[in-house]
């Protein structure tokens, strides 16, 4: 068939990467899990119940009983969908309430609800700074932020990874008076580091740049309450734009924007994804209500979860892993080989724990690493057991 195929298919074909995996019998994407996501799960094909540590439910909360009460009782009330848009039919009261709660929780004048964390970087961005504007971005921004930069017709600028000179550097390069936007991540969800706020409110405002922090994974982990990075640096007030997704902590699906009411007076009038984009189901965005407000009122699960971060990194640490600058529940273990990080993900899957990998393009090519993330409600039990296992799969790929 494939002289008979199409200059575009063709072209499409050559991409036999997830075949010679398959064929070496380490790919690890798409496994089927037959169960919930919890500190272990059923994965389709294996027996027994698989350890759990690839997930980004950090307090948990994923399978969590009030959660899927208030899910199903939004599906009795308003269905399974809004067939629509929120410009169009698809703001539902919930959906405003939801979007209250996050204004109030975060300090800011109103959010704005999008059906994906994806959607709401890749759309912002390249709505607020366009053609005649700065981008400034972080090199290791997450993919959807450089989803935004490559759409946007600003000036684009990247600085080295949470170096303030470099920012100030490149900052230098823009008229004090244009419109500029620096965008980072405030949790690096590959190595676990930590943008430092504080000093890029302290830069943008000397150079009269909007700052923007996306708390994907700081929400629920940082902060008071859960409020993310920004908080946590005391500098919420500060930042002008805070994105945030409902896939992790919140236990959902879905993503936000929050800030000043001019700001979203603007965006909720022109960002295409926003506007032409269907809105989040009822249920995910009652379980995000129900899950925003467990967070806020149950601080013991933030604490159960910084409890196990301490314990792992020092189990691991202990053993002579390379772990890098994390600073979070994010645990990234340096293999610095693309073949035997999928080796060892696939050697620990069949050893019962599941893992992910990380390789180019979400890290440098001498960058891959296995990351392991933590929940709270993982027990010490759990974990003795995780870095056991991984520990015999790294010296049996001869890593450490």
């Amino acid at each position: 068939m494939q002289e008979h195929m199409k200059p575009l298919q063709q072209k499409l074909a050559q991409y036999t990467v997830p075949q010679e995996t398959k064929a070496l019998g380490i790919y690890p994407y798409f496994t089927p899990i037959t169960s919930e996501q919890d500190t272990e799960v059923y994965v389709q094909g294996r027996e027994g119940k698989i350890l759990m540590f690839g997930s980004n439910s950090y307090l948990g909360l994923t399978n969590d009983p009030r959660l899927k009460e208030a899910a199903k009782r939004a599906i009795d009330k308003y269905g399974t969908g809004c067939a629509g848009s929120p410009f169009l039919n698809g703001t539902l009261d919930i959906h405003v309430q939801l979007q209250n709660e996050l204004a109030e929780f975060l300090g800011k004048d109103d959010v704005m609800l999008f059906s994906a964390g994806f959607l709401a970087n890749s759309g912002v961005i390249p709505d607020v700074v366009g053609r005649g504007d700065y981008l400034f971005y972080d090199e290791r921004d997450h993919a959807s932020i450089m989803e935004g930069k490559l759409i946007t017709f600003a000036n684009t600028q990247k600085y080295k990874h949470n170096d303030m000179a470099d920012l100030e550097r490149v900052l230098q390069k823009a008229p004090l008076e244009a419109s500029k936007l620096v965008v980072t991540d405030g949790v690096f969800s590959m190595e676990g580091d930590v943008a430092p706020v504080d000093r890029l409110v302290e830069v943008c405002n000397r150079y009269n740049a909007t700052l923007m922090v996306d708390e994907a994974h700081g929400l629920g982990v940082f902060g008071r309450e859960g409020r993310g990075t920004c908080d946590h640096f005391g500098m919420l007030p500060q930042v002008e734009l805070v994105m945030g997704t409902f896939s992790k902590s919140l236990a959902s699906v879905g993503g936000f924007i929050a800030a000043d009411k001019e700001t979203i007076n603007w965006m909720k009038h022109s960002v295409r994804p926003y506007i032409f984009t269907a809105s989040i189901t009822p249920a995910s965005t009652a379980s995000v209500l129900e899950a925003l407000r467990i967070m806020r009122s149950e601080p013991e699960r933030n604490a159960a979860l910084w409890d196990n971060q301490r314990y792992a990194l020092k189990a691991f640490k202990d053993l002579g892993f390379e772990v890098g600058n994390t600073q979070t529940p994010i645990i990234p273990l340096f293999i610095r080989d693309n073949n035997k990080t999928f080796a060892i993900t696939h050697e620990l899957l069949e050893d019962g724990v599941f893992v992910t990998p990380v390789i180019a393009p979400a890290v440098p090519n001498d960058e891959t690493l296995i990351r392991v993330a933590l929940m709270a409600t993982h027990t010490h039990g759990q974990i003795d057991t995780a870095v056991e296992k991984i520990h015999r799969a790294f010296k049996k790929l001869q890593v450490l």
